[in-house]
């Protein structure tokens, strides 16, 4: 799978983890150049707490568009660190 923002791919794997409709992408099959830590964070009842990123891509930016579970529940400790994507990222094989 890859994840695609302004005609960049920020991450690329076959080894992503499918929640709720969204693709889970390892942390290491990020570009992490795209990517800047955001304050953002979000509250799931069964996840935990998310963390966000804003993407930065050819000097665009898409604000809270990536987001991860640095420290999830228990129901989603295998998505620990693992990336997903919105806010106009395309995810195709």
């Amino acid at each position: 799978m890859k994840a695609i923002w302004n005609n960049k791919v920020i991450a690329e794997s076959d080894k992503t983890i499918v929640v709720e409709r969204n693709h889970y992408f390892p942390p290491e099959s990020v570009k992490k150049e795209f990517f800047e830590e955001s304050g953002t964070h979000t509250t799931c009842p069964w996840k935990g707490l998310a963390s966000y990123h804003t993407l930065v891509v050819d000097g665009k930016r898409n604000p809270d568009s990536a987001w991860y579970y640095p420290a999830p529940r228990e129901l989603a400790r295998g998505i620990k660190n693992y990336v997903a994507f919105w806010k106009g990222v395309t995810i195709t094989k």
